[in-house]
């Protein structure tokens, strides 16, 4: 998994909206799902699709229907990552913002 492609799957809101659905509902049909949307069916399983590739969802046939679930692996992959991210970031802010209080303090003498 690649972490900017789940950057790319997520910044689309109908993809938003299914991973919001199936984390209310469970797990749900394609053809449930297409009823939530005004798109196409070829659409949304177009985002289905993307959502699949970056492992965001998962997908098993039963008889003659897809049945579509969050896959909660890879959701929580991505959430370690982006907490271990926004530490590492905040780390670097607290470190400037202590080096701008020293310039002030130097500036103000």
């Amino acid at each position: 998994m690649h972490h900017m492609d789940m950057f790319v799957a997520l910044a689309d809101p109908i993809r938003r909206t299914i991973l919001e659905i199936l984390a209310s509902s469970g797990e749900l049909s394609a053809t449930a799902l297409y009823e939530h949307f005004s798109v196409s069916p070829q659409a949304v399983s177009q985002h289905l699709k993307v959502l699949r590739e970056t492992k965001l969802v998962e997908m098993e046939k039963r008889a003659q229907k897809r049945v579509y679930r969050l896959n909660p692996e890879t959701l929580s992959e991505f959430e370690a990552w982006v907490t271990q991210t926004k530490q590492r970031w905040s780390e670097r802010f607290d470190a400037l913002d202590a080096v701008l209080e020293r310039e002030q303090k130097k500036e103000g003498e």
